[in-house]
C-alpha cells in the first residue's frame, strides 16, 4: 500500500482495518495489545481479542474476566492504550483513550450471547486469572453447560473509547506518521496533526 497523505483516507483505512480485525481472526488487528496503569503506577501490558469495533462512536469492546488485575487496574484508572501492528502492510496503530467496564448491564449481556462456548469457558476457571498455583496445571475448566454459564458471573466487556488515534506507515523513504485527536464522545476528529516518524 502506498502512504496516503489524506488524514480522512487514513481514518478510513485505519477503521477498514479494525473491522477487519474483528471479523477475521486470521487479521494482524484481531489480537492488540492492551495497555492500563498497574495499581503500583507501573504500565501493565497484555494481548487481548478484539471483539467488536464500531466506527460511529467510535468505540473498541474486548472481553474480559472479573477476577483479572485490568478490571481493578480499569476501576482505579480508566486511561487505556491499543496497540496493533499489520507486520505484511506495515503499518502500526496506536489508539489511546479511556474504558469502561460492563458486567451486569446489557452491553455485557448481549456481549456474552454473543460469544462461543469455547470463549465462555474461560470464565469458568478455577481459581480465577493470576492466582498463585501449586503447579502449572493446578486449575480446573468447567466442563457441564451449567457450570460454563455460572462462569457469566465473571465475565467482562470493556469498551475503549478512543480520545486520539495514531497511525504509522514504515515505508522506505517515505513514513507516513498522524495523530487524530477527538474530543470525548465525539465520532469524528477534532484535530489531525502529522507527526516526525
Amino acid at each position: 500500500m502506498h502512504a496516503p497523505d489524506d488524514p480522512a483516507a487514513i481514518l478510513e483505512d485505519i477503521y477498514r482495518r479494525l473491522d477487519a480485525g474483528v471479523r477475521d481472526r486470521e487479521s494482524p488487528l484481531h489480537t492488540p495489545s492492551l495497555g492500563t496503569i498497574g495499581l503500583d503506577g507501573t504500565p501493565r501490558q497484555r494481548i487481548v481479542v478484539l471483539r467488536a469495533f464500531d466506527a460511529q462512536e467510535p468505540c473498541l469492546r474486548i472481553h474480559t474476566d472479573s477476577r483479572s488485575a485490568k478490571v481493578a487496574e480499569l476501576a482505579a484508572d480508566p486511561r487505556a492504550s491499543l496497540l496493533f501492528y499489520d507486520h505484511g502492510a506495515a503499518v502500526q496503530i496506536r489508539i489511546e483513550g479511556r474504558a469502561t467496564v460492563h458486567g451486569t448491564d446489557a452491553i455485557a449481556d448481549a456481549a456474552w450471547e454473543a460469544s462461543r462456548r469455547l470463549s465462555r469457558i474461560c470464565y469458568g476457571q478455577q481459581p480465577g486469572p493470576g492466582a498463585a498455583l501449586q503447579a502449572p496445571g493446578a486449575f480446573d475448566l468447567p466442563e457441564t453447560d451449567e457450570a460454563i454459564a455460572a462462569g457469566r458471573a465473571n465475565f467482562r466487556a470493556v469498551l475503549v473509547r478512543p480520545l486520539a488515534l495514531e497511525w504509522l506507515h514504515l515505508r522506505h523513504g517515505a513514513h507516513r506518521r498522524l495523530r487524530l485527536a477527538f474530543e470525548p464522545g465525539a465520532r469524528l476528529p477534532s484535530t489531525a496533526r502529522w507527526l516526525a516518524p
